[in-house]
């Protein structure tokens, strides 16, 4: 029981904490999540869905990297760069798929 208090205290901190990077970070886990089912069930609803999440997430960490540059900010841009970049790059294979 201990241990899930400290990871309900660890999240409510961190989303006081940083709400912008809390978000970015649901994003990305909730589009980890939506590629594994989509592993499981080849559905493209799973893989759109996921896909739009990366993208968001990728978007908003550039706006917020160009608004309030972090310590590792050259890592952190270009990480959200190759997610963009190969996230449209499967909205493009998605598309052809259909």
């Amino acid at each position: 029981m201990t241990i899930w208090r400290f990871w309900v205290h660890t999240l409510i901190w961190s989303s006081q904490y940083n709400p912008p990077r809390f978000v970015e970070s649901l994003m990305l886990l909730l589009a980890i999540a939506l590629l594994a089912i989509w592993q499981l069930t080849p559905s493209w609803p799973y893989l759109a869905l996921s896909l739009s999440y990366i993208v968001g997430a990728s978007a908003s960490i550039l706006v917020r990297e160009a608004i309030a540059p972090s310590p590792q900010m050259r890592v952190t841009q270009v990480t959200a760069m190759l997610l963009l970049v190969i996230s449209i790059y499967g909205f493009f294979d998605l598309i052809h798929y259909l």
